[in-house]
């Protein structure tokens, strides 16, 4: 019997398992409940991702002075706000019961922009708790090599790295029509079942590395040994510090790791059928989960900060000012045109009348 490629998963990234007699499947005809929560997640993600970001973008890339932190912020912010500014396809997707409108190359391309800022977003977050470690455990290696250009050349290299592994979208992703349905997905091989399970499993693990245990452990090795310098400090329970610490590993543990255990339970999917109810419900709730963590990062890194909170007032009590300022002078210089104008006529009605 012919094989075909049926969409299990229609997460951003929209992995496939393969089965037996697809031309007997039909396409959902109604969207699940789990789908629509995922909808409303993912709705919450870009109500909330895009002006959230779009303010730190703001702040970081125009207002305030370059430094190593605004720069891990800006970059972090840009990668969270592309990711979440693609969303709206997705949500179409979706909404029109898994029928892709858009296109082949779209379809290439909105994979791997999304692919590519969720590893760079992931990326930068690792790096800023690498950084505010280093800065406060190791003040004199920070002070000699925390410097604007090596912060830099590590921007550039997490964007080529979060770019290289999103890359083989472009290559594997595709459209397929069924039921008068189109369909995006990866195409791993059009036939050979080994190849697919071998290109599937790599895809999965080489994402699970390196988008989630690498910067779990990381952050947790971070944050951990920051606590127990600051300890000796201060009373750490009371610090803005601990909390803010406890609400970024939470958000990212809670965000991140459901994704990640479905998708490893769709590599089970090849072999084990029973899982096919489990992933229909499971993979797009914890999709819409994962996404929710791009619109927590401006909230949980920068817009919770006291000194940010002060400098955005301050800098919006600016603005108002400056509003006022320049109605007030156009006012003002209207009225001297006004009388200006005035003068100018009074004395051509002089000059004409001796």
């Amino acid at each position: 019997t012919m094989e075909f490629p049926e969409l299990m998963s229609e997460d951003f990234d929209n992995y496939s398992y393969y089965y037996e007699n697809p031309e007997n499947e039909t396409p959902q005809s109604h969207i699940s409940v789990a789908h629509l929560i995922s909808l409303s997640l993912c709705s919450v993600a870009f109500l909330l991702g895009v002006p959230g970001n779009a303010i730190v973008i703001w702040f970081m890339g125009f207002k305030w002075n370059k430094s190593v932190s605004t720069l891990w912020f800006l970059n972090l912010a840009i990668a969270d706000f592309i990711f979440v500014l693609f969303l709206p396809l997705y949500i179409t997707y979706v909404a029109m019961g898994f029928h892709w409108p858009f296109g082949k190359w779209l379809c290439k391309t909105n994979s791997f922009i999304a692919l590519l800022n969720m590893f760079a977003s992931v990326f930068f977050l690792t790096f800023i708790s690498l950084d505010r470690y280093l800065r406060l455990v190791h003040p004199v290696f920070s002070n000699k090599y925390r410097t604007l250009r090596n912060t830099l050349i590590l921007s550039v290299i997490i964007w080529i790295s979060a770019a290289i592994i999103g890359a083989p979208a472009l290559y594997f992703r595709d459209i397929i029509t069924v039921h008068n349905s189109t369909i995006c997905y990866n195409n791993f091989h059009p036939y050979d079942k080994e190849l697919i399970l071998m290109r599937h499993n790599i895809f999965i693990w080489v994402r699970l590395f390196c988008g989630y245990l690498f910067p779990l452990v990381t952050m947790v090795l971070c944050y951990s040994f920051l606590v127990l310098k600051v300890k000796k400090r201060t009373m750490l329970t009371s610090s803005r510090l601990f909390w803010t610490i406890l609400a970024v590993v939470v958000a990212f543990f809670v965000c991140w790791t459901p994704y990640h255990i479905f998708t490893i339970l769709e590599l089970s999917a090849h072999h084990h059928e029973h899982f096919h109810d489990l992933l229909l419900s499971g993979i797009p709730l914890s999709t819409g989960l994962a996404f929710i963590n791009s619109c927590l990062n401006p909230i949980l890194y920068v817009l919770i900060s006291k000194k940010f909170q002060t400098r955005v007032r301050a800098t919006i009590s600016e603005a108002l000012k400056l509003a006022v300022w320049e109605v007030s002078r156009s006012g003002t210089v209207s009225e001297q045109l006004r009388n200006s104008d005035n003068s100018h006529v009074a004395v051509q009605y002089c000059e004409t009348t001796q």
